[in-house]
């Protein structure tokens, strides 16, 4: 089954995973490289913000991983959940949930996003900016 990718801000909580029981030992940027190199490996990602855990909970980090594709996080999900990614204890990954209450805005790409996005699935390189809109002949 093929999947739509829209040249917008991923917003769905389908394409984004909450990564827990990260170590407080590398530090912050540490562990966004670290995320940023395992995860990469499933499909091209938007986002990877790490934050520090509550005062109050073990110390440690967690982070929020977002997806272009919806499809790529469900993979990265099954086959990095319970796992030693790069720390000598397994994280927990699990894909995000959020009630379908109210519409979010939907928020276009950058120029530099959406050249990110069309070289990775359409294999291209170089995009040019001048290309404002699809024709419908080609739909």
């Amino acid at each position: 089954m093929a999947e739509v990718l829209s040249f917008t801000v991923p917003s769905g909580s389908d394409k984004t995973l909450f990564v827990w029981e990260l170590s407080p030992g590398p530090g912050a940027e540490a562990l966004h490289h670290s995320l940023f190199t395992v995860f990469s490996q499933f499909g091209l990602l938007y986002s990877v913000r790490v934050f520090p855990n509550a005062p109050e909970v073990t110390p440690g980090f967690y982070a929020i991983i977002k997806f272009y594709s919806a499809r790529d996080a469900y993979r990265a999900q099954k086959a990095c959940d319970q796992k030693q990614l790069f720390q000598e204890s397994a994280v927990k990954v699990c894909l995000c949930t959020r009630r379908k209450m109210h519409q979010y805005p939907i928020y276009p790409l950058s120029s530099f996003k959406c050249q990110e996005l069309a070289n990775y699935y359409l294999g291209f390189n170089g995009w040019s900016k001048r290309i404002i809109m699809v024709h419908s002949s080609f739909l």
